[in-house]
């Protein structure tokens, strides 16, 4: 294995037990500390996803012309400063403004979706994809768990406190990745741009709907679980730590497989988390759920791999940074809707994903390409 691979790899280890330790708390810490209604929530969510939305193609463009390695210790000095903000914060603005501030560390997802692929070597694609999902799932494994301990014995604003050491941490192994070459096409003869490019326009279309049918019922299924199912913080940690666990394994399982198949397979997985949520009445049926809801992460590495084989090695980035947005501009419009129909019913939102999601498989399966051909 490349050497950088190694440190991005323990790097992405320890933030995701960092971010484990409060991201998935976060509706509820809205919920419980400053006293919001759901739909309320839902737009705070919305918000934090369009922070994300801003900053990936100008990311991407800057990935492909700058190189990767300033804008990863970057975001990850940024992750550092945010949260430290949201342990400090005791008042909603403040704390708004860090979890605004930690939304914007998503422009790494294209910068380091390109380093990683660059510095593959042999692998495929989608392998090496895997492996930054894998990795960040395993971290998030005992985040989680740890967390809500933690939420339970001393407060939920001490788990930002510990998650800034442990990002601290992993910034220390992302200043070892050393800079990449920077790609680029002949002059002489560019690539086709990519909105000229009707395949790769096409899937993107194919990947909005997937991701917006998948990830409709995820926002408020944390209050679902305490406030409906009566689940206490420590017992809700559990679950997204198998949640993570599932994230980790099944990106493992995914990582040798066709990606346009294994992309079909992902979605199917998701139906099963609306199913057991909707349906289950214990800890371990949610955690199952959770567990089966790894297919949602293990889907966008299969999907970048498919995309990837559309592009030319020069556009890596900012095509990456689009898939990105369309995935930040799901998270701001799905949240608001998952809240008001969490505020008319709060199980309405889990057929109604079920039903989306084999939409979306059956669009999939048409209309995702079946033989790309490398620009």
């Amino acid at each position: 294995m490349n050497r950088n691979l190694i440190f991005v790899a323990s790097a992405l280890l320890l933030w995701g037990f960092g971010e484990g330790m409060f991201f998935n708390f976060v509706p509820i810490y809205l919920d419980n500390q400053f006293d919001l209604t759901k739909y309320d929530i839902g737009l705070i969510l919305g918000a934090f996803g369009f922070s994300m939305a801003i900053t990936h193609i100008p990311a991407g463009r800057l990935a492909d012309r700058f190189g990767r390695r300033p804008l990863l210790i970057i975001a990850w000095l940024l992750g550092v400063v945010s949260t430290l903000i949201m342990a400090l914060a005791q008042t909603l603005p403040v704390y708004l403004a860090g979890l605004f501030c930690y939304g914007l560390t998503a422009f790494v997802a294209s910068p380091l979706s390109s380093y990683v692929t660059a510095a593959r070597g042999a692998w495929p694609i989608s392998t090496v994809l895997s492996l930054t999902t894998a990795t960040f799932g395993m971290g998030m494994v005992l985040g989680p768990v740890t967390g809500g301990w933690i939420g339970d014995q001393y407060g939920m604003r001490t788990s930002f406190w510990v998650a800034a050491i442990v990002f601290l941490l992993s910034t220390i192994f992302m200043f070892f990745v050393e800079r990449q070459p920077i790609d680029h096409h002949d002059p002489e003869s560019p690539p086709p741009h990519l909105l000229s490019n009707q395949r790769f326009v096409g899937f993107m279309s194919v990947l909005a709907f997937a991701m917006f049918a998948m990830y409709l019922a995820q926002p408020l299924t944390p209050n679902f679980l305490e406030s409906v199912r009566g689940l206490s913080l420590s017992e809700t940690g559990i679950i997204f730590t198998v949640g993570a666990l599932g994230n980790s394994l099944l990106a493992i399982v995914f990582s040798r497989a066709n990606p346009r198949s294994g992309f079909l397979f992902a979605q199917s997985l998701v139906i099963l988390f609306a199913l057991l949520v909707w349906k289950g009445s214990s800890l371990p049926v949610f955690a199952l759920g959770y567990f089966l809801l790894g297919g949602f992460r293990a889907g966008r590495p299969l999907a970048m791999a498919q995309a990837r084989e559309l592009v030319h090695d020069s556009q890596m980035g900012v095509t990456y940074g689009i898939m990105e947005t369309i995935s930040s501009v799901i998270f701001i419009l799905t949240p608001p809707l998952a809240g008001f129909l969490f505020e008319q019913d709060p199980m309405i939102v889990y057929p109604l994903a079920i039903g989306l999601i084999i939409v979306s498989i059956i669009i999939s399966y048409l209309f995702s390409p079946r033989k790309a051909t490398h620009v």
